[in-house]
Order: structure tokens, then sequence, then C-alpha cells
């Protein structure tokens, strides 16, 4: 497989990670489309059991978030930026402290958005367990399979 494919696989994986954390944009079904297509490209068997691991892991996490309960808060501004950040701090998180660092990131992330809003700790905290229950802990779910997907496309591409 040559460089400029791996590069737009890249691409096509880093867009379905965004479009995570847009409403309305397959984001993990991207992600998952990318690792097919470098599978499809790439004929070694650890292509395909990157590819077979991906979708167990989507799927795991379509149950998972299936089980929770369908809550969604409005798309205002602040909701906006509360998802950014809390995206931006799990894949910190995820780099930081590998695979598991993406929840702590992606809660403290969360928290320091609702912190810069509202100025205190005790409002922060509130809108933090208010915002997990309102479809965080969905969002969280969905950005971490996508995460732990993109790690092992990484890991394979780097090791082969």
């Amino acid at each position: 497989m040559g460089a400029w494919d791996l590069l737009l696989t890249g691409l096509v994986i880093l867009l379905g990670l965004c479009g995570v954390l847009l409403p309305g944009v397959p984001g993990s079904w991207l992600v998952w489309a990318g690792v097919l297509w470098w599978a499809l490209k790439d004929p070694r068997p650890i292509a395909w059991a990157v590819l077979v691991g991906a979708t167990v892991v989507l799927l795991l996490s379509r149950a998972v978030r299936w089980a929770l309960p369908n809550r969604r808060r409005r798309r205002d501004e602040a909701m906006r930026r509360m998802t950014a950040y809390g995206g931006a701090g799990a894949v910190l998180g995820f780099v930081v402290v590998p695979v598991l660092g993406a929840v702590p990131g992606f809660l403290g992330g969360v928290y320091l958005a609702e912190r810069l809003r509202l100025g205190r700790h005790g409002e922060a905290m509130a809108s933090l367990r208010s915002a997990m229950r309102h479809g965080g802990a969905g969002l969280l779910t969905e950005l971490f399979a996508c995460l732990l997907i993109t790690g092992a496309w990484l890991g394979a591409v780097l090791a082969g």
C-alpha cells in the first residue's frame, strides 16, 4: 500500500473521529470504512485482524449505546463548546495515557468547558453530571470505540 493510500485512509479515519462529535455525521461508520478500505488494499493478515477487531468493537459500542438511556440535550453554543472540549480532552488523554486516558480526558474536557463558562467548581460539576446523563455517556462510548479502532489501525500501520 502506497503512502498516498495510507494518507487518504488516515484522513477518512480522522474525518470519522471528528464526525463522532458532530450531530448527524456517521463518524464511527467513517472510521470503520477507512479501516475497511485499508484492509482491502493491504493483503496482510494483520489488516484483516484489525478489520475484524474494528467490527467487533463498533458493534459492541452500538450495543452499549442502545442499552444507555436515550436522552438528548438541545444543541446550543454551550453544548457545542462542551463537546469540542470533551473530544479534545479524550484525544489528548488517549495519547498521554494510552487507551484508558480517553475517559478521564473526556470528563476533564467537559469539566473545563463548564468551569470556564460557569466559573465555579460546584456548578461545573453539576453541569458535568447533567451532561453525562443527557447524552454524554453515549458520545463518550462512541468516541472511545473510534479511538480504539484508530489506535489499532495506527499500530498496525507503524508495525508493518
